[in-house]
């Protein structure tokens, strides 16, 4: 005897009264969360993201007597309007948005097309941003407005760290705990050692390579920066990024001298993690290195950190010191390779469910 089957969602409309008004569920959403990005380059959207990032106590550990007055009286008086011109060169002008924004978009949407095609209407992706639009509350009630009971959340940060995973849970929790009905939740790891991101990295860096005209003599890894204190308080983000290090070191079969790992970005006082990129790029470069590139396998996508600091910033400082060839290699973004990553934890971390 043969036994039709049917989806949890559709034995779930059957077994409704037939007085029962209608009911969404059934479904599984799917959540990528990126850092964020202002909403314009001009002062007072630069003030706003800026105020709204820098205040989050996962970012800023100083202790609030201290850090609110020098936030805004100084920082928020003077950043916003230099920190715009650096978002302006890197703005996306046809979508009047910044990069992150739109290759955050471009990567779910093709790992939606990816899955859908294999699951139907049952997943439904979505995309939000820790500070600033699409905030991360309305695109959880835009998934349980769907009618999805389940959802996973996707940080996308390979190495963890407070400030940055953390605290985009942080908010998606603080969203939870206004619900009645709330969904169940997961969320994905930190995939820093995962097979294939180390493999996604290696051939993306392998592609870009070849597109140079030059043979690098040193190809410099760089994470973003965080303070030592948070490393010596227990943050795992160091050992995430060096195991990330070695590994693409070894996928692509580099020396420790041609491949080496450095931290950018850095703010304020105190001692952050070292080497510091800037001035390692100054020290290879007055010390007779001519040729060199940068890889920030530690970005999901490129953003201001890896456009302009990156690829313009280091690069001056790179010729400016007597280098002579440089090459900023691009993020994985939305590329082939970089999607297979993401949808490898996205499949992975779904088993279960789907």
């Amino acid at each position: 005897m043969t036994v039709q089957t049917k989806p949890a969602a559709d034995m779930r409309a059957v077994m409704l009264p037939p007085d029962h008004p209608p009911v969404r569920t059934g479904r599984i959403g799917v959540l990528l969360m990126n850092l964020g990005t202002p909403e314009g380059t001009t002062y007072w959207p630069m003030r706003a993201y800026l105020k709204e990032f820098l205040s989050d106590r996962r970012v800023i550990e100083t202790s609030r007597w201290l850090w609110w007055p020098l936030l805004n009286l100084v920082i928020l008086t003077t950043r916003p309007s230099r920190k715009g011109k650096d978002y302006a060169s890197v703005w996306n002008n046809e979508r009047d948005e910044g990069p992150l924004k739109t290759i955050t978009r471009s990567q779910t949407e093709q790992l939606a097309a990816r899955l859908t095609a294999e699951h139907g209407e049952r997943l439904v992706f979505d995309w939000a941003m820790r500070y600033g639009l699409p905030d991360v509350k309305s695109r959880l009630e835009a998934l349980l407005a769907q009618g999805c009971d389940r959802i996973l959340m996707v940080p996308l940060y390979p190495q963890y760290a407070a400030p940055t995973s953390a605290t985009a849970c942080d908010q998606a929790f603080r969203a939870l705990m206004t619900m009645r009905w709330q969904p169940a939740v997961r969320v994905a790891p930190p995939y820093h050692d995962d097979p294939a991101y180390i493999k996604a990295l290696a051939d993306s860096m392998r592609a870009s390579l070849a597109k140079l005209d030059f043979d690098p003599e040193v190809i410099l890894c760089s994470f973003h920066g965080m303070p030592k204190d948070y490393l010596l308080k227990g943050d795992p983000y160091h050992c995430h990024c060096a195991k990330t290090w070695r590994l693409l070191r070894e996928e692509l079969g580099y020396s420790r001298e041609r491949f080496r790992m450095t931290f950018q970005s850095r703010f304020g006082p105190d001692e952050w993690l070292k080497p510091y990129t800037d001035e390692t790029v100054k020290s290879l470069a007055s010390s007779g290195v001519k040729s060199m590139a940068i890889v920030a396998p530690g970005f999901s996508a490129d953003c201001l950190e890896t456009l302009e600091e990156l690829d313009v910033e280091n690069r001056e400082i790179f010729l400016h010191n007597g280098g002579q060839q440089f090459a900023y290699l691009p993020c994985l973004n939305d590329s082939p390779e970089g999607v297979d990553a993401i949808e490898a934890v996205v499949r992975r971390e779904l088993m279960g469910w789907v």
